[in-house]
């Protein structure tokens, strides 16, 4: 760092060598994170690269073979899915994000000035859920046949 000997020139070098300080600081850490990514991709690559040359590559007709499960492959290839599978995944999701939504909204409506509102946001909320879930229940989503 510079000191200022009084001289308006003097003070005006002094700015410049700071705030090229401030520059070199800023451009070091973010080199920091770019040493740091190069040496990452770096491992995996040679993890990569010593899988591939220490593996032994011996191809046989039943390691090509398709395999799931233990289970020899039968019939097609194409199979029948139950839609309800995916329908109590689709209110799983809905239910977790109702629980992301409802956290936040617990520490806000203790913060003082946002209570009627959030109170009234959260109720109109819940209420699309219940309608949601409502309208599965009545089409019979919810049994499990």
């Amino acid at each position: 760092m510079v000191v200022a000997t009084g001289t308006a020139g003097a003070a005006e070098t002094a700015g410049t060598v700071l705030a090229t300080d401030y520059a070199a600081d800023y451009f070091e850490s973010y080199s920091v994170v770019g040493l740091l990514a190069v040496v990452g991709v770096l491992f995996v690559a040679v993890a990569f690269g010593a899988g591939r040359l220490l593996r032994p590559v011996v191809p046989t007709p039943e390691k090509l073979m398709t395999y799931e499960c233990g289970v020899d492959p039968v019939g097609e290839g194409w199979a029948h899915t139950q839609v309800r599978y995916y329908v109590y995944a689709f209110l799983y999701v809905i239910f977790a994000v109702d629980s992301i939504f409802l956290f936040p909204w617990a520490t806000v409506f203790a913060a003082p000035g946002y209570g009627a509102a959030t109170l009234v946001e959260m109720f109109i909320f819940l209420g699309f859920l219940a309608v949601g879930l409502l309208y599965a229940y009545k089409k019979g989503v919810l049994t499990w046949t």
